[in-house]
């Protein structure tokens, strides 16, 4: 059967007595809503072999069949009967048949997604949406493998905790409830910005060991090592080192100090003492950044990763301040081990100012020129741009892992405070699923959006309430030590650390370039009312996030969500729903947050253009990346984009190839494979033997390594490096390109 969409309108207001309210399973009432069974009759009955039936008679049919309840509220299941009686009374048997079945598949996977039995077994066989869901998660080490067993069983746990309606919705796809395999089976929380100055300063415990403030810069990015992988496995997302450089300086000038003194007592010449404590210093500076740099790259948590760890720096003035941003530059550059491979984490994240670094006058600028070389080269460091974090934000600071921003703050005493926040926990919306429901009405499109915002609004609020339920004891390094700031009691309430604004808990999107495509066409970008459209519904999402933050009293953000493998799971999912749909499902993926469509061409700067609006609705999550070719023996290009960037955008990350094989030399791009990636000169994909780092959702991965799910791997195949000319010549400025 093939179900024909009727142009003309359903007739079920006219029926007398109709119910209008509907009973759902989770325990919605919803209204009565003819174009979702609609919905629901396509897609049951798409594959069927009748050929003349119509749905907005089928749809009469059904409504006719509520209306003869003659109740103010039918449940799905008198719904599911009157379907059943329509297409009987049809002659559509197999329609029938047809639905049937999908209403005992759908029940059947809903049963499933919480049975422990078939979380074990797709874990066992090793399904790639499970064992690969992480991009830096190695699925086959031991502590790897167990965390994902634990997490099978938390996500389990988790959705028969939640309320039904939620766990429902992010069964079905609509939401995605973020690391379920953690929360809400346990209270934790999810990224922060660690409290490293009172950390550092006033000595914390760790374990058995009272920890005493550090006298020398090696041993505070010991100590900065340990808090870390500490950390890092009593909160399930990443965490920041703000200002490293800035931090580190005073037990830099512990160093120093102790080099002019033995400078003193063994240095005869005295015009040469100063030079030899500057110069020790130099190398006790270098000897810590690197090793910093080898801990965390050696560290592996209690979930099997390593820590995913960011460090900003480029603000510190000072001479040892300068000395650490080019240490930890010049170590990444270096590289790890013998065959100087890059390093995937700590994320560097480079701060620009203007009078500071940005121009050739400034006096830092020969720092910024460090940066260029050695993001041309490992592409990292993002670039943060001062004045337009601080616009966007309202104080400026270093996204808490990946791209998530606190906004400002102040304590009750009017100090503003940044270090010691945290963030709650994502949930992110569905949107393209919108748009496809919508069929073409917008309207009706922002009638699903509130709606599913209500479903939103209801797992953060959950999300909110279990955190508190955690008591200080669970998380002594976040809660007791220091990690989250203030020092709490044995028996003091979390929530003190959580409520009037100091923690964030983030409503995530994913798709806006799908939405605009389904109502305006695959290629959208330079048309205004389709543009209009987009910055529409993330003013909308704002919108009720404000309207939240009033309600409850805690800060609810908007989050331009780095999706990962929910690029996969959502496009696949609509795809069983909506079939093969052009521009939309037909990829394999849908589109991370507001970013440009990663099929089309556009130079970095139109690229820049192009989505320099959207943050100013997304403060609590964003970050913009452009594709480059191979940039090492053009480094002015970069600047140009960078410069180009500072007036325009917050936070910029490069993406350039700096593949590596190690057997014939080969150093650029590799090919995709449906293996990972391989060397286009010799063929080589053995990670033993080659290096392959891409760029996942706004940070580094090793897929070679570490396989990446269907979706990730779609989206970074369908990206076309541009030609040369697409950038500005060593020469040129960005106006001129």
């Amino acid at each position: 059967m093939t179900v024909v969409e009727s142009d003309r309108p359903s007739n079920h207001g006219a029926v007398e007595g109709i119910a209008s309210i509907v009973t759902k399973r989770d325990g919605r009432r919803l209204a009565f809503d003819p174009a979702r069974l609609a919905r629901s009759v396509r897609a049951a009955t798409r594959s069927c072999a009748s050929r003349d039936a119509d749905v907005a008679d089928l749809v009469d049919g059904v409504v006719t069949q509520v209306g003869a309840h003659r109740r103010a509220e039918i449940s799905v299941a008198d719904i599911r009967e009157a379907v059943m009686q329509g297409l009987a009374a049809a002659g559509l048997a197999d329609a029938a048949a047809a639905y049937e079945r999908r209403w005992v598949e759908r029940a059947a996977d809903r049963a499933a997604s919480t049975s422990l039995d078939t979380a074990l077994d797709q874990l066992d066989a090793g399904r790639s949406t499970v064992v690969n869901e992480n991009a830096n998660k190695d699925s086959n080490v031991f502590n790897t493998r167990r965390d994902l067993t634990a997490g099978a069983v938390g996500k389990v746990v988790g959705l028969g905790m939640m309320p039904p309606h939620v766990a429902n919705a992010h069964q079905k796809g609509d939401i995605h409830y973020h690391d379920l395999d953690y929360h809400p089976y346990s209270p934790m929380t999810n990224c922060c910005l660690i409290d490293f100055t009172s950390m550092l300063g006033q000595g914390f415990r760790i374990g058995n060991a009272e920890v005493e403030s550090p006298r020398s810069i090696g041993t505070a990015t010991a100590q900065i090592a340990q808090i870390i992988a500490n950390v890092s496995s009593s909160q399930y997302g990443g965490c920041s080192v703000d200002r490293i450089d800035e931090l580190l300086a005073p037990y830099a000038a512990k160093n120093l100090a102790k080099h002019r003194a033995e400078a003193e007592r063994w240095v005869s010449e005295p015009e040469r003492r100063e030079e030899y404590a500057q110069a020790r210093t130099r190398k006790d500076v270098y000897d810590a950044m690197q090793s910093l740099e080898y801990e965390i790259n050696t560290l592996f948590t209690s979930n099997g990763q390593t820590p995913f760890t960011s460090l900003g720096l480029g603000l510190g003035a000072g001479p040892l301040e300068r000395e650490i941003q080019r240490a930890i530059l010049q170590v990444r550059i270096d590289g790890l081990g013998a065959e100087h491979r890059t390093a995937i984490f700590p994320k560097l994240i480079f701060s620009l100012r203007r009078g500071l670094n940005l121009e050739p006058t400034d006096p830092n600028y020969d720092i910024k020129q460090l940066a260029v070389e050695c993001s041309t080269r490992r592409m990292y460091p993002d670039v943060l741009n001062y004045d337009k974090i601080v616009e966007i934000t309202g104080s400026f600071k270093t996204p808490m892992g990946c791209r998530s921003f606190l906004p400002s703050w102040s304590d009750p005493d009017g100090n503003e405070v940044v270090d010691g926040r945290m963030n709650l926990g994502v949930v992110t919306l569905n949107l393209p699923r919108i748009a496809l429901e919508a069929n073409g009405d917008v309207e009706r499109f922002w009638s699903l959006l509130d709606e599913r915002l209500e479903t939103v609004h209801d797992a953060l609020v959950y999300r909110i309430a279990r955190c508190t339920e955690a008591v200080p004891g669970n998380a002594p390094i976040l809660y007791r030590y220091g990690a989250f700031g203030r020092r709490l009691g044995a028996h003091d309430a979390v929530d003190e650390l959580f409520r009037d604004g100091r923690a964030t808990v983030s409503l995530g999107y994913i798709g806006l370039y799908e939405v605009a495509t389904a109502f305006f066409g695959g290629a959208w970008e330079s048309d205004p009312d389709a543009k209009a459209l987009t910055l529409d519904v993330v003013r909308r999402l704002a919108e009720a996030a404000e309207a939240w933050t009033r309600t409850h009293g805690y800060r609810f953000s908007v989050y331009a969500t780095p999706s990962e493998s929910l690029t996969d799971r959502f496009c696949r999912l609509d795809t069983a729903r909506f079939g093969t749909v052009p521009d939309i499902t037909d990829k394999g993926y849908y589109t991370n947050s507001f970013h440009y469509d990663v099929r089309k061409k556009p130079t970095p700067f139109e690229k820049l253009d192009f989505e320099h609006p959207y943050p100013q609705f997304s403060s609590g999550g964003f970050i913009h990346y452009c594709e480059y070719p191979v940039l090492e023996q053009n480094p002015s290009a970069l600047e140009a984009v960078w410069d180009y960037a500072y007036d325009r955008v917050g936070y910029l990350g490069t993406n350039t190839p700096i593949d590596r094989c190690y057997a014939c030399g080969f150093s650029g791009d590799f090919t995709p494979t449906a293996r990972g990636f391989a060397c286009p000169g010799c063929g080589n994909d053995d990670p033993r033997t080659c290096d392959v780092v891409k760029r996942t959702c706004g940070y580094l991965g090793n897929p070679q390594a570490r396989p990446m799910v269907q979706g990730r791997h779609a989206e970074i195949s369908a990206r076309v490096k541009h030609l040369d000319a697409t950038l500005p010549s060593p020469d040129a400025g960005p106006r001129d390109a």
